[in-house]
C-alpha cells in the first residue's frame, strides 16, 4: 500500500494524507483520524528509506554495549529505547563482548547503515574504531566509560566518589579493608580503585595491611554473564583464613560479593560481626541475601535518558561545546554492614 492508495480511498490529495499521517497541524483532527483509520485498515506502512531521503535522517540511533546481561546495561538499554521511542527514533543494538574486533565490526555496520548518532560503551583499549566516527563527524555519546581525547559527550557514574563515600560511611573502628576488583583496564575499574585508596587515607585505615585484589574474569571470552561469583569466591577462599581476614571487604560488583560471602561462611566467619561486606550495583538479589547486602545503587535509567538527550542535542547542534555528566550512586545500607551499637 502506498500514500496514493490511502488518498484514493479517502478522496483526498496525497499531500493532505502525508501531512495527516505525519501529525502536521494543517489537517483537522477529524480528517486526521479518518485518514489514520483508513491507513490502518489498508495496512499502510511508511517507507522509512524514502522519508530519510527527504529529511536527511534515518531516525535510527545506534547503541553499542559490551554485554546486555550486565544488569546495569540491561536497565540502560530499556531507558535508551524508551527515551528514543518518545522522540521518534528507533534503536539498533550491537554487542561487543569486550572484543576490539567486535567493536570494529559494530562501528562499520553503523557507518554502513547511516545512523543519525551513536550511544556507546567503548572497549577502551586503543579506541581505533571510535576514531573513525570522530573523523566522520558522527555524533557520539559515551556512557559509563570515557575516552576524553575524542571529544565526545559523556554520561557516567561517579564510581570513585561512590566507593570512597561507602567505605568512609562504614569504616568506623576498622583497621584494614580489601577491595576485590576485576582485572580489566577500564576507566570505571580504575575509578573504583582510586576511590577505595582515597577512603583508606581519609579514614586512616592501614594501607599497608589493606589490599586491592584483582580478580581474573571471563568477560573477554564472551561469557553469557559479565561476572561469575566463582571468580571472586576462588580468590577469597585462597586468601581468607581464620587468622587472616580484614574488617571490611568491598566488591567491585554484587556477583563478586556473592562469592566472597560464601568464602567467609566456609571459613567460619560471620557477616557483619567479623567482616563487613559492601557490593556495587544493587542487583535484584542483593536485598534477599542473608544478611542482605549493603551495596551502591546505580542510576542506570537516568544515565540512559541523559545520554539520549545529549545525543539529540548533538545531532541538532554538532558544533556545540562538549558536555559531560557524572551521576552519583546511592549507598543502600543493609545487614552486611550493620553492626550492633555498643551500649
Amino acid at each position: 500500500m502506498t500514500l496514493q492508495d490511502v488518498a484514493d480511498k479517502v478522496g483526498l490529495s496525497v499531500n493532505t494524507v502525508s501531512r495527516a499521517l505525519a501529525g502536521k497541524s494543517q489537517v483537522s483532527e477529524q480528517t486526521r483520524n479518518a485518514i489514520r483509520a483508513e491507513a490502518s485498515r489498508l495496512g499502510y506502512v511508511p517507507n522509512s528509506q524514502a522519508r530519510s531521503l527527504v529529511s536527511g535522517r534515518t531516525m535510527v540511533i545506534g547503541l553499542v554495549i559490551t554485554n546486555p546481561s550486565n544488569p546495569f546495561y540491561a536497565a540502560l538499554i530499556s531507558a535508551v529505547e524508551q527515551r528514543c521511542r518518545r522522540s521518534g527514533y528507533s534503536v539498533l543494538l550491537l554487542v561487543t563482548e569486550e572484543s576490539e574486533g567486535n567493536e570494529e565490526e559494530a562501528v562499520q555496520q553503523l557507518l554502513t547503515y547511516g545512523v543519525d548518532g551513536i550511544i556507546g560503551i567503548p572497549v577502551q583499549d586503543k579506541g581505533d574504531s571510535w576514531s573513525r566516527l570522530a573523523a566522520a563527524k558522527v555524533p557520539v555519546v559515551f556512557v559509563s566509560r570515557d575516552i576524553p581525547e575524542f571529544g565526545f559527550d559523556f554520561v557516567g557514574i561517579d564510581a570513585g566518589t561512590g566507593i570512597a563515600d561507602a567505605v568512609e560511611r562504614v569504616s568506623g573502628g576498622i583497621a584494614r579493608a580489601w577491595l576485590f576488583e576485576e582485572d580489566l583496564r577500564i576507566s570505571t575499574t580504575e575509578a573504583r580503585i582510586a576511590g577505595f585508596r582515597r577512603a583508606l587515607e581519609s579514614a586512616e585505615i592501614d594501607q599497608q595491611r589493606s589490599l586491592v585484589i584483582k580478580v581474573q574474569t571471563r568477560r573477554t571470552a564472551g561469557a553469557s554473564l559479565p561476572w561469575r561469583p566463582d571468580d571472586a569466591y576462588q580468590m577469597a577462599a585462597n586468601l581468607i583464613t581464620a587468622q587472616n581476614f580484614p574488617d571490611l571487604i568491598v566488591a567491585g560488583n554484587d556477583y563478586f560479593a556473592l562469592g566472597i560471602l560464601k568464602a567467609l561462611r566456609e571459613c567460619g566467619l560471620t557477616v557483619p560481626d567479623d567482616v563487613m561486606v559492601v557490593g556495587y550495583g544493587d542487583h535484584p538479589f542483593a536485598a534477599y541475601l542473608e544478611p542482605a547486602l549493603t551495596t551502591l545503587r546505580l542510576p542506570a535509567e537516568e544515565v540512559g535518558a541523559t545520554a539520549v538527550d545529549y545525543l539529540l542535542e548533538r545531532i541538532a547542534d554538532p558544533a556545540g561545546p562538549r558536555k559531560t555528566r557524572l551521576l552519583s550512586p546511592e549507598l543502600v545500607e543493609r545487614g552486611s554492614t550493620r553492626r550492633p551499637r555498643s551500649a
